[in-house]
This record gives structure tokens, sequence and C-alpha cells, in this order.
């Protein structure tokens, strides 16, 4: 690994998400909310997967890069809305991610993969691709559920939850099952999953 330009790219890649407009107090401490949760990506991939690639552990931290700059309520408000949203995150997202590491010196193959990555190509089908989505599927389980499923009912809960698991590898949910998850999110998962946590 190329220590100067993977640390460039990470210090170009926080810098960028640190003008999120909103952000999260940890510990008495504002943090930019995309800054804060690429930081949580790198954490999580590291614990899910010690020996993951260069060019995954870019596209970890860049899996939200800008995504403030392309709000919800630009689209309908349904779900074929959500799925265009989401679709069009994705390219922007690798959009940035791309420029940044041209600029760092990284070479078109790498850009390329990690590119592909942050478009979710062959999920199911490729390794990292899926791995990037089992670090994304923990980190929205073990961070933002609770708060999340304050704004839902139960049925509506367990279907996400239920989708959520259909994402992941059986070693994701495994891993899944060990987070430090409330009483509330255990029991939702277990009602989607059929499985006892």
């Amino acid at each position: 690994m190329d220590k100067t330009r993977f640390e460039k790219a990470i210090e170009k890649f926080d810098t960028y998400n640190s003008s999120d407009p909103k952000s999260t107090n940890v510990h008495d401490r504002d943090i930019p909310d995309c800054l804060l949760y690429g930081w949580r990506m790198s954490e999580k991939l590291i614990s899910f997967e010690p020996d993951a690639s260069e060019h995954l552990r870019l596209a970890v931290r860049s899996q939200h890069i800008g995504r403030w700059e392309i709000p919800r309520s630009d689209y309908p408000m349904d779900r074929k809305g959500y799925l265009q949203w989401r679709s069009q995150l994705k390219i922007h997202h690798a959009n940035i991610a791309g420029q940044i590491l041209g600029e760092v010196g990284y070479e078109d193959a790498i850009i390329q993969k990690v590119k592909n990555l942050l478009l979710k190509k062959q999920l199911k089908q490729n390794t990292e691709t899926q791995i990037l989505e089992d670090v994304i599927c923990l980190v929205f389980l073990e961070f933002y559920f609770d708060d999340f499923s304050t704004a839902h009912q139960e049925a509506k809960l367990v279907d996400i939850l239920k989708k959520t698991i259909a994402k992941m590898s059986g070693r994701g949910v495994a891993e899944a099952l060990k987070l430090p998850l409330s009483v509330k999110a255990k029991m939702l998962i277990a009602k989607a999953s059929g499985m006892t946590i």
C-alpha cells in the first residue's frame, strides 16, 4: 500500500465531508454527519475485514461523500423516488471519490475499482462489493437504526430489516447478531430474520 497517497486520499475525503451542514454531537463535540459516518465505516471495516484491500478501504471511507449535496427532498417521497435518489447518490459518490483519487495520484485501474464498489457492481457475486454492503448494514444497525426506528411503525421496520438482511452475507448477519444493540432493535431483527438474538 502506498501510504502517502492513501493518507492524502483519506484526508481529502474527510475534508470534503467536513462541509456537511448537518452534525451529530459525540462526546461534547459536533462532528459533521458524513465525516462521522466515514470514520465509523472505516472502523467497522477494520474489525470486520482486517486485511481489506486498499481500494476497498478507499471505497468504504468515501461511501457517503458529499451526500448532503443531493437531498432526499429533491425526489418524490415514494418508493420510486427513493430508488432514483439512491441511484443518483451512488453516481455522485463515485464521481467525487474518483476525482479526488486522481488528484492524489491513483492510476485509472484503482480509481475504477473504487467507483465500481461505490456503484455496488455485482453485489452478491463480487466479494469486495459484498463486504462493503455488509459494513454499510452493520454501521446502520449499530449507529443509526434506533433513531431511525422512532419514525416508523413496527411492521415497516421489520420489512426494512428483512430487506437489509437480504443484502447481507451469512457472515455479515452473524456479525450483526453480535452488535451492542438495544432491546428493541434485537427484538425487531429477531422478527425479521427468524433468529434468536
